[in-house]
């Protein structure tokens, strides 16, 4: 499939931002939910009930006085990702891939002693990245490792996948890659300036289409040279079923679903996002209008995970 231009997409059902937030959010989703998407520890809890894996919870630091608790549960520990549990947008996300001595060895290969880990955690409990500046908690998590023939894709950052689920039903993908420009980060977004790279899926088979880097086409990965379209994603249906069992879970109506895929766990759910972008039209290349509207418009709603998923692999593939 081609480049369509962002003229093209309006007239091909382009949501924008207004539409997304009155037609959709404020229409299907309860206020009463958002603390369950809004907070990665709750969202951790929550859907650990239906049967959808997240990466392996290493520590909770609710109170200044636990932070001397990481210093011992971290001594023994060669990688790791520490997290506010009220972030957004990556904001506050710390990763460390290794150690040399007694110092931590960050993602961008950086060497940081165990007080600077610290002071980062104390900074999380003070709420300096939550939403609102409110207090917060920070979760320590087993690290991520993609896959090898995902990440060969991704410069450092691990790619993820994000899925915007509407009423229970997988209706437009992407994946997300990390380039030199958005420092190892995945995502798209940092402020308004897209500088990761944004691969539209076909829901059918996972295999990638047009591929945009700041809201332009691209074919080739800008660091390493390799070729986008032609990729395919690992264990896509069962991405697909995690993506509507989160729905089930949050109640959420309209919403972003965040997977990666780790080398040892095989799918994992990263976060969920109750204000999901629309960046991801341009990566597809298509609008999301025409395929909210279906499923709308559908008179007997399918009851199961399973069943939404095949529906949606019918109706949105490309192939």
């Amino acid at each position: 499939m081609g480049w369509i231009s962002p003229f093209t997409l309006n007239r091909l059902g382009m949501l924008n931002m207004n539409r997304r937030n009155v037609d959709y959010i404020a229409r299907y989703n309860d206020r009463t939910s958002y603390p369950l998407v809004d907070n990665k520890l709750k969202t951790k809890l929550v859907v650990a009930e239906y049967d959808v894996k997240t990466p392996r919870l290493l520590q909770v630091v609710s109170q200044q006085h636990e932070i001397f608790h990481f210093r011992e549960m971290s001594a023994d520990l060669a990688d790791f990702a520490i997290k506010p549990a009220k972030g957004s947008g990556g904001k506050g996300i710390t990763v460390v891939t290794g150690r040399d001595g007694d110092e931590f060895v960050k993602a961008s290969g950086a060497r940081i002693g165990v007080d600077v880990l610290e002071r980062h955690l104390t900074n999380i409990l003070a709420g300096l990245y939550s939403l609102a500046g409110a207090s917060d908690v920070a979760i320590v998590e087993n690290l991520v490792q993609s896959t090898p023939d995902l990440a060969r894709y991704s410069f450092q950052g691990v790619p993820d996948i994000r899925i915007v689920v509407f009423q229970g039903y997988p209706v437009m993908a992407m994946l997300r890659l990390a380039t030199r420009a958005s420092d190892g980060k995945a995502n798209l977004h940092q402020g308004a300036v897209g500088v990761g790279l944004g691969v539209g899926l076909d829901i059918a088979t996972g295999r990638g289409l047009n591929a945009v880097q700041y809201n332009r086409p691209v074919l080739l990965h800008p660091d390493n040279g390799l070729t986008l379209e032609n990729l395919v994603i690992e264990d896509w249906e069962t991405m697909l079923i995690m993506a509507p069992h989160c729905y089930e879970a949050t109640g959420l109506g309209y919403m972003g679903v965040d997977l990666v895929v780790d080398a040892q766990q095989g799918p994992l759910l990263l976060e969920l996002n109750a204000r999901p972008g629309l960046a991801i039209q341009m990566a597809n290349g298509r609008g999301l209008r025409p395929r909210l509207q279906k499923v709308e418009a559908l008179r007997r709603p399918h009851y199961s995970p399973e069943k939404r998923v095949k529906y949606a692999m019918a109706e949105f593939g490309y192939l």
